[in-house]
């Protein structure tokens, strides 16, 4: 892999880990559209470190208040504040995550990197996203989060092992049916996407770094994918403050569209 090359699969992944357009599925079809090999899983995951960087550094403030409400919660074992229960629940969300990816890896690592399935999943969670959007009311704060919503949002998150559905895309539409406004599902799905991360992160770049070493091109493409990850953050919440998520599932179904075009020219 060049460092040109890695550049652009950060960039990928940067902006589409918090846009809901699945960035599992760019990093899986940047490679196949443009003929070069496919850097693995493996690659894919050392680039979240770029967007763990980004969303502690966007949400810092929010993450002292988190990390100050842990030892608040250790301290007295209550959940009485609004930034204790929050920790709580994303505990809570995280949870189906870390037990789905260690049932899923492996189908995750070959099966799930299908062109045509990508095509159809960003297409299926493209309808879905529009409809739960365009459907349900926008009447809760995230102050008024439950821990069973938070384990619902949890549960969608499993289906992003499947790329093509999003993580960003499940979370938020999951925020969305249960009638959260749109900036309080995105700011969940933001948070929640953290522990992930950084699970994902401490699971497979060791073995990457072990077989491959620290390289020019893993540099770079965890730097691009860090500043366009902050970029992607901030232009979504200011976004989706005055529109709707109508344009991310339209994207979703020309993609989808395109890649089946694709396979069916390549036969």
């Amino acid at each position: 892999m060049t460092v040109f090359q890695a550049v652009v699969l950060g960039l990928v992944q940067g902006l589409a880990e918090f846009l809901p357009i699945s960035s599992s599925a760019h990093l899986v079809l940047t490679p196949w559209v443009f003929g070069w090999s496919d850097p693995g899983l493996a690659f894919d995951v050392a680039l979240h470190v770029g967007t763990l960087v980004a969303v502690l550094w966007y949400f810092r403030a929010e993450w002292v208040r988190l990390t100050r409400s842990a030892f608040a919660l250790l301290r007295h074992r209550r959940a009485d504040t609004e930034d204790t229960q929050r920790l709580l629940y994303l505990v809570i969300a995280t949870i189906p995550a870390a037990i789905g990816g260690v049932l899923l890896e492996d189908y995750a690592e070959t099966t799930f990197r299908s062109p045509r399935l990508l095509a159809v999943t960003l297409m299926v969670m493209g309808v879905v996203l529009w409809a739960a959007d365009r459907f349900a009311a926008q009447d809760r704060p995230l102050a008024r989060m439950r821990w069973r919503d938070a384990l619902l949002i949890g549960l969608a998150q499993v289906l992003a092992l499947v790329p093509g559905v999003s993580r960003s895309g499940s979370t938020m539409t999951a925020g969305r049916a249960l009638r959260f406004d749109r900036q309080s599902a995105a700011v969940f799905s933001f948070l929640m996407s953290m522990p992930v991360t950084a699970a994902a992160a401490v699971l497979k770049v060791p073995d990457l770094l072990q077989s491959e070493g620290v390289t020019a091109p893993l540099i770079a493409g965890i730097i691009s994918a860090g500043l366009s990850s902050w970029l992607a953050i901030a232009v979504l919440l200011r976004y989706v403050a005055r529109h709707s998520f109508g344009v991310f599932a339209l994207y979703r179904l020309a993609l989808g569209a395109v890649i089946l075009a694709l396979l069916a020219t390549r036969g």
